[in-house]
């Protein structure tokens, strides 16, 4: 009796751990591209500008001017930054997130 209370336990633990795993993956799927961008990149660009390097912001000129043309080419430099910026791998932020980020900076800078 003692053995199926213990596996009745054991089980409801999986259940909350597994479904609460699964609700912060909705969560982060339920997102949008300024929620995401709030909070992993604004603290080094708000308003689109650049605090690390002035010359590197998020406004259309001088993303064109960086060579910068494209929401592919910002996940892309999200992935594998120059010197300043932080990698931001895909453990960190999923592919549907990078892309509503960058979708973000396009329409929202630019």
């Amino acid at each position: 009796m003692k053995k199926c209370g213990l596996a009745a336990i054991l089980l409801l633990i999986l259940i909350a751990v597994v479904g609460s795993t699964g609700m912060k993956s909705m969560e982060a799927a339920e997102k949008t591209g300024e929620q995401l961008f709030v909070e992993h990149c604004v603290m080094c660009h708000p308003d689109g500008g650049n605090i690390i390097n002035p010359k590197k912001t998020l406004l259309k000129k001088d993303l064109a001017a960086n060579n910068i043309k494209t929401a592919d080419a910002v996940i892309k430099l999200m992935r594998k930054p120059g010197t300043g910026m932080t990698a931001f791998s895909t453990s960190l932020i999923s592919d549907t997130e990078a892309r509503k980020i960058s979708d973000y900076i396009f329409k929202k800078f630019n």
